[in-house]
């Protein structure tokens, strides 16, 4: 048997070997495992996240010269201020977050995008149709650069491309 046990030292299919490194596995010492507290690294990226979330949910300050609410507002909400209609000329991409706020307080949005480049006014136009969507509100052409925009308790009624069609637009040129 001696060449037996030659030819499974060989091939390391000795059978006492297999037992032998059983054991040698069995007499190494385990290392302790340290267990960092997992619930103090979450509540630590919790609260970098919540100090992001407070700094993104402040209001971006509103310029004057953007909107132009047709009615002043009141410091009492009632129905009047429930339907203000704002007019807003956008002129750059961070104007989008005006417009989504204006129909998120419950105002009617006219929309004027004359003036700017096609790429921006196709942005400005995707945007607004994707916040009117969510909040369930309308979104109509009145003519090729001024767009209504109302909120869910606003309702449009009416054909204003018939009705823009019909004027004549001579009649609005004043010669002086």
């Amino acid at each position: 048997m001696g060449l037996m046990d030659k030819i499974l030292d060989a091939m390391k299919l000795d059978p006492d070997e297999e037992f032998d490194y059983d054991n040698e596995e069995l007499d190494f010492e385990e290392e302790p495992v340290v267990k960092k507290p997992l619930f103090k690294k979450a509540k630590a990226e919790t609260t970098e996240v919540e100090e992001r979330r407070t700094i993104t949910e402040k209001p971006a300050p509103r310029s004057s010269n953007k909107i132009t609410p047709l009615r002043p507002r009141n410091n009492t909400k009632n129905v009047a201020n429930e339907m203000e209609v704002c007019v807003i000329r956008p002129s750059g991409i961070e104007d989008e977050r005006e417009i989504a706020d204006t129909l998120l307080d419950g105002r009617t949005v006219v929309l004027n995008i004359e003036g700017i480049t096609a790429d921006l006014a196709q942005r400005i136009i995707d945007f607004t149709s994707g916040s009117c969507y969510a909040i369930g509100g309308n979104l109509q052409k009145i003519s090729n650069y001024i767009f209504i925009v109302t909120p869910s308790n606003v309702e449009i009624s009416g054909d204003f491309q018939g009705i823009v069609d019909g004027y004549d637009r001579n009649t609005f040129r004043n010669e002086f």
